[in-house]
């Protein structure tokens, strides 16, 4: 993906699919003990990292319904949503609601919602994918562009970090 070129549909799809797989099977190759380890410097281990992973996933078809939203006309943004609270706090109450829940029971929820987001863009008109927006966590470009850095580039840098192959707090 250039700056001047903007992903297909068809690229997009399948970028959600690899990395689909590639969280499963870092996850699914490390023991439970391991990810109760400490990964970030503000205190969440691995099996929070995948708690959030699996918590924004639901999101994701919302960035097209963005591009739906034509922006008003005399606005120079493009249409966006906002996060109650913000980001962090978002982040923190999403994680501590899973704190409950097993690795297995995370990883069948990113599995149903990567499902989920993998059929919206599926029955997206590929058109939409050009359009510009702004995403709740101020990404801002063509909707293709977004939908790759946040569902795709960000949801494997965090895989990563479970896994151990980059680290950033």
């Amino acid at each position: 993906m250039t700056a001047d070129r903007t992903l297909s549909k068809a690229e997009l799809l399948e970028a959600l699919r690899a990395s689909r797989d590639e969280v499963l099977a870092i996850v699914r190759a490390m023991p439970p003990e391991q990810l109760e380890e400490g990964r970030y410097e503000n205190g969440w281990n691995g099996r929070q990292i995948l708690a959030h992973i699996a918590s924004i996933e639901w999101s994701y078809p919302r960035l097209i319904d963005i591009a739906r939203t034509p922006p008003a006309p005399i606005e120079q943004a493009p249409p966006t949503r906002t996060m109650k609270g913000g980001n962090d706090a978002y982040n923190d109450r999403q994680v501590a609601k899973r704190e409950h829940m097993t690795v297995a029971a995370l990883l069948a929820e990113f599995e149903t919602n990567r499902a989920a987001t993998i059929r919206a863009v599926e029955a997206a008109d590929e058109e939409l994918f050009a359009r510009r927006i702004r995403s709740a966590g101020g990404v801002v470009g063509p909707l293709a562009t977004v939908f790759h850095q946040i569902a795709v580039a960000h949801v494997l840098g965090h895989a990563r970090d479970i896994g151990g192959t980059t680290h950033h707090g």
